[in-house]
């Protein structure tokens, strides 16, 4: 994705553009942080801790925030949804970063900060909310807009339902390990140019090693006529033997 994106940047005019190859898997690796948009924050199927005590969430926080002060975050670990977006924020960074390194620790992988914690979202005109607060985490996964369910798609990839198609936009040597028997094979940086081998009288479910390039895909096919949809989940094949993980 990133070599692809800077190859659009430098037709779009341009110059100084360069790629970071390990991408954002190695940032995280390395103990980096990472930090979720302000839309995000807002709008966002996530689950919004507020590390501070009672008494401060209180007296103003983000509106949809949990509380869970950080003294007592490792002993919530087990209760927070494992494939949940979490995004944390305090008063200070080096709580913030000790909360983001502890729930990586623990196996949770969707981990990001507010930037600038509570003190950079009211600077940058964040709604802000107050009165008791929220103790109890309450998330359940939602699809978002153009995606399509792992039973839709798995209706679809066995043959059950003729209304819709299968796109691998995975690269060549990826479709070559392993592939679903029925799926048409198009890289991501290949679907603009060969778009005209795929149906637009049906439904076309795309999909990718986690969903990242099969959203950018539908978001091309889209734009140009197509009823595409993409799917979300870790896809692993062995053969024509495929699964998802959501």
């Amino acid at each position: 994705m990133s070599t692809d994106s800077a190859g659009q940047a430098k037709k779009q005019g341009y110059k100084n553009v360069k790629v970071y190859l390990e991408g954002e898997p190695a940032w995280i690796k390395a103990g980096n942080p990472t930090y979720a948009s302000k839309e995000f924050i807002s709008k966002g199927n996530i689950v919004l801790l507020d590390l501070r005590s009672a008494e401060k969430s209180g007296a103003g926080r983000i509106p949809r925030s949990v509380t869970i002060p950080y003294a007592t975050l490792k002993d919530k670990v087990e209760s927070l949804p494992k494939k949940a977006p979490i995004v944390l924020y305090s008063d200070n960074t080096e709580e913030s970063m000790s909360a983001l390194k502890d729930l990586r620790e623990a196996g949770l992988k969707k981990v990001s900060l507010v930037p600038g914690n509570m003190e950079g979202w009211t600077k940058t005109g964040g709604e802000t909310t107050s009165g008791p607060v929220i103790t109890t985490i309450e998330w359940k996964r939602q699809l978002e807009k153009g995606e399509v369910s792992a039973a839709d798609f798995q209706s679809a990839a066995s043959g059950k339902a003729t209304d819709a198609v299968i796109l691998d936009v995975r690269t060549k040597d990826e479709s070559a390990a392993g592939k679903y028997k029925n799926a048409i094979s198009i890289p991501l940086d290949q679907v603009g140019s060969r778009k005209g081998e795929l149906p637009k009288d049906k439904k076309i479910y795309i999909h990718c090693t986690t969903g990242a390039r099969a959203d950018m895909a539908a978001k091309e096919l889209n734009k140009n006529g197509y009823n595409a949809f993409y799917l979300v989940g870790d896809v692993t094949c062995a053969g024509n033997d495929c699964t998802i993980v959501d």
